[in-house]
């Protein structure tokens, strides 16, 4: 019964050990304080008539104690965004872990969970690279409750709209990443959530 009782704890820990890495590297989680200006925890703003609100939620969730709540109005002609990573205007909106901390080459894809409406609103998922150039991945609000939008890193292309007057603009995605952003498109008005930013090896 012992040598079935140990052979039984292995099999869990083992089990246990797999889905960690079928979860990937966490790497934001949205747990801090939410708050923005030059010493937030998020780097957001909007422009051009669009307009963007940030705030956590407890009531809504994936894991943890909250996520981040979006209420947004994207007008044509109008911009927002809403970041965490590191190199931002918000001095305190760094991810818990540091890019040069990460093996990036062990990781094809960036995850994050995101709670619909089934709204059918755009929303860019952009990821600034070690040469502050602008990637972005498309995802669509086409369905209710938790979801993991998973980015594959060789879907995501060059923004031709705008990129950072520092951008090397190479069109090469070059690690480590520095930050995340996120910003529903025209012509959109409504509420969303996100929660658990993750890398995945698949």
């Amino acid at each position: 019964m012992r040598i079935l009782h140990l052979g039984f704890i292995f099999v869990l820990c083992m089990a246990v050990v797999a889905l960690a890495e079928n979860q990937g590297l966490l790497i934001d989680d949205f747990e801090s304080p939410l708050y923005g200006g030059p010493d937030g925890t998020v780097d957001f703003g909007a422009g051009n008539g669009s307009s963007i609100e940030i705030s956590a939620a407890n009531d809504i969730k994936y894991l943890g104690e909250q996520s981040i709540k979006v209420i947004y109005n994207a007008v044509p002609g109008g911009y927002m965004w809403l970041a965490r990573g590191f190199d931002l205007d918000a001095k305190n909106a760094q991810w818990p872990i540091k890019p040069l901390d990460i093996d990036w080459a062990k990781y094809k894809a960036i995850s994050f969970y995101m709670y619909g409406s089934d709204s059918k609103a755009k929303i860019a998922f952009d990821i600034k690279d070690n040469g502050n150039e602008f990637w972005r991945f498309m995802a669509e609000d086409n369905f209710k409750g938790w979801k993991q939008i998973v980015c594959p890193f060789n879907e995501f292309f060059v923004r031709a709209d705008w990129q950072p007057s520092n951008a090397d603009k190479n069109a090469t995605l070059d690690f480590p990443l520095k930050s995340f952003q996120f910003e529903p498109r025209p012509e959109a008005k409504g509420t969303v959530y996100f929660d658990e930013v993750r890398l995945m090896d698949k």
